[in-house]
């Protein structure tokens, strides 16, 4: 979920709700930030928000029914989660693409917070930041192709 999402926003009591009853269901109920937690984004591929996984037994599935307490307690309680294809291998969290998928979201976060801090805490002007970093980027890539 996303602070700012508005479906997000929509969803968070039922989500809440449903959370009540994780003890009783035997799971744990959990929501990440993905403005705190970019990596996760990139590794889980999150291209809509809210987005919803079932975990269990290193197998991830993305549950896309509807969005209500009852119907997450039945997807538990009923087993609806063996009836969804597990997210192939390639694409599971903890494989190399999703790892370095996760990385570049990362970088791509440690790019925007430096853009931030060149341009707001030093008081360097943006285009003077988009030079530093293209010649940082030309820069490491003649230390590499060395």
């Amino acid at each position: 979920y996303a602070p700012w999402c508005p479906a997000c926003q929509n969803l968070q009591p039922e989500w809440e709700k449903f959370a009540e009853w994780g003890e009783d269901l035997g799971v744990n109920v959990a929501k990440v930030d993905v403005t705190e937690q970019p990596g996760l984004s990139g590794r889980f591929i999150i291209t809509a928000l809210p987005t919803i996984y079932h975990c269990k037994d290193g197998e991830f599935r993305r549950y896309q029914g509807a969005r209500t307490k009852t119907d997450f307690i039945n997807f538990i309680n009923d087993q609806e989660w063996k009836s969804i294809e597990p997210v192939s291998s390639w694409f599971g969290p903890s494989s190399f693409l999703m790892s370095s998928m996760s990385a570049l979201f990362q970088l791509s976060m440690w790019i925007r917070h430096g853009h931030g801090y060149l341009t707001e805490n030093l008081g360097i002007p943006v285009w003077g930041s988009y030079a530093i970093f293209g010649l940082a980027t030309l820069f490491s890539g003649l230390v590499l192709g060395l």
